[in-house]
This record gives structure tokens, sequence and C-alpha cells, in this order.
């Protein structure tokens, strides 16, 4: 038996991350709500603890594979794909700081610090690694927003830390490069072979970056203006899009990535909430209420079908 969890370490994925990612937007996304329109806090908090207990077992076993198999996570490092999963760890930090923020700054704090630092350093990382190394197209798919959605997420509690303008900093340049990868993903996606079926739920990644650069963009300049329209609107014509196309994802076999469906989700039903705030508009409102229970369905499947895996022991496993 020691032997299969030994196999089974080295096989561990940087992937699993995502669900931090998924189950603390559901709880920043709950808080707003509770914040919003009232009710009892103890549901999204509980949510949160969760969040921060799973965040703490995977951090110690992926630790436990980079002391017991570092080739294993220099292989997963300098890799050209799962490379860029390494910012959900940075990213799931930076969450978990805005969750904490408005009741508990004192550990807020501390973990926007660590997070912020780590994911500067991890996005610096990987630009120069593009910058010097060969890659394919085929390379390319929406894991790569990934980085670029950290830059962005900095500035919502930053802006408090940091003040405006270096906060403006890390939203202008997640902005600027979300543009440019923007470009190179979608003609790869057109003009080049489809996704592999492992990646086809990254997709849902394209709705990530406008909708927190909508949230972040709000949060330094505390305004609703054209700007701020375009990031949402954007984000909006993604949401409906990949729901059009919600049959192409019903067919699909289950894999870590599944997680790629819910942070999406998460931060645009946040924004959805955010913008009903600010104008106090029903449309959004009602946006906001039919985000949060599809997005709260999406993570309940994709929990359950996670612990199935993990009763079937076929999460860690070799990818071939």
């Amino acid at each position: 038996m020691m032997e299969t969890n030994e196999s089974r370490l080295i096989h561990f994925p940087i992937t699993l991350f995502a669900m931090v990612m998924g189950l603390t937007g559901l709880a920043i996304a709950l808080e707003k709500v509770h914040h919003l329109f009232g009710g009892s806090p103890s549901f999204f908090r509980s949510i949160l603890v969760i969040s921060t207990l799973l965040f703490s077992v995977l951090i110690g076993l992926y630790s436990l594979k980079w002391w017991r198999y570092p080739q294993a996570v220099a292989a997963d490092f300098f890799h050209p794909i799962r490379m860029h999963f390494f910012p959900t760890v940075s990213i799931s930090l930076l969450l978990l700081s805005i969750a904490y923020y408005s009741y508990l700054p004192a550990l807020a704090v501390p973990l926007w610090c660590i997070g912020t630092g780590l994911h500067v350093s991890l996005t610096f990382y990987i630009f120069s690694y593009w910058i010097t190394h060969n890659f394919e197209i085929q390379h390319a798919n929406p894991a790569w927003f990934i980085p670029i959605v950290g830059n962005v997420i900095i500035p919502i509690v930053g802006v408090d830390i940091i003040g405006n303008t270096a906060a403006l900093f890390f939203f202008v340049a997640g902005m600027f490069f979300w543009v440019i990868l923007f470009a190179i993903v979608l003609y790869r996606i057109i003009f080049h072979h489809q996704l592999a079926e492992k990646f086809i739920p990254t997709l849902f990644i394209l709705i990530a970056p406008p909708a927190v650069g909508f949230i972040s963009y709000v949060r330094i300049t505390l305004n609703l203006d054209l700007i701020a329209h375009m990031l949402l609107f954007i984000a909006y014509f993604f949401t409906i899009l990949l729901f059009i196309m919600v049959r192409h994802f019903w067919r699909l076999k289950f894999f870590v990535s599944w997680w790629a469906f819910t942070f999406p989700l998460d931060a645009i039903t946040i924004a959805s909430f955010v913008a009903y705030q600010i104008t106090r508009e029903p449309v959004y409102a009602v946006i906001g209420f039919i985000l949060l229970i599809i997005t709260s369905v999406v993570i309940g499947i994709v929990l359950l079908a996670t612990l199935q895996q993990v009763r079937q022991r076929t999460i860690c496993v070799s990818e071939g």
C-alpha cells in the first residue's frame, strides 16, 4: 500500500489548486449576497473554512511531492502547458485574502502579501520563459490567461494596502497582456486543431479576465464608466457564448480540469452583484442570482465528480 501511495504522490497534479479557486470564489460571491441582501454569514464562512483547509492540505501534499520527487515538480514547472497552472497557488492565496478581508484583515493582509509576492515572481518567470523558449501554436490554450488573471486580482485588496497607483500598475499589466494573449489563443482555437478534450473546460477561463478586470477597475476608480461597462459586457458575452455551447461540455469525460468551469462563473457572478451594488439596477441583481444558482450547481456537480474519482483512486495517476 505504501508503494501505491508513493507512486500516486509523484503524480499529484498542480491543477488541483483550481478547487480552492472555485470554492473560495463561491464563498466571496455568497459573502457579497450577505452584505447586499442580509442573511446569516455562517454559510459563506463555512465554505471559506473548507476552502482554507483544502488549500492547507493541497499545499502540504504538493510540498511533500516537492521534497520527495523534486524531478517530478521540475518536470511540471518546465512543462509548456502545466507550468501555467502554478499561479493557481498564488491566486488561491489572493482569493482567500479577499474572502477574509472584510471581517478578518489581520489574516487577509499577510495572505495578500504572500500571494502577491509569489504571483509576481511566477508572472515574470513565465513571461521570461515564453520569450526565451520556443513554443508551438498547439501549446497555446486558455490556461495561459491564469497568470494574467492573478495580476488583475491583486488590486482588489491591494488598492487599500499599496494605494491606487501601484494597484493600477497590476491592473494595466494584466489587461494589456490579456488582449494580446486573447488574440493568440483565439487564433489557435479557430485555425488549428481543436483543444484536447481535457482542456476544453479551460474555455471558461475566457470569462475570467474581463469579469475580474471589471471588479478590479471598479475597486480602483470607484466608478462605473464606459471602460467598466465594456469589461462587464465582454464578460457577459463570453458567458452567453459558452452557455450556448453547453452541449459540447456535457459530453466530456471527467478530468480535474473541470474545475476550470468554476472560478470564471464565480467571477461573473460577483461582477454582477458589484454592478448592482453601484447602480442598484434590479437587472444586475437578477442576473447575479441566476448565475449564483448555476455556479452553485456546477460546483456541486464538479465536487461530487471529484470525490467519486478520489474514491476510485483515478486522480493522481500518470497522464500517460
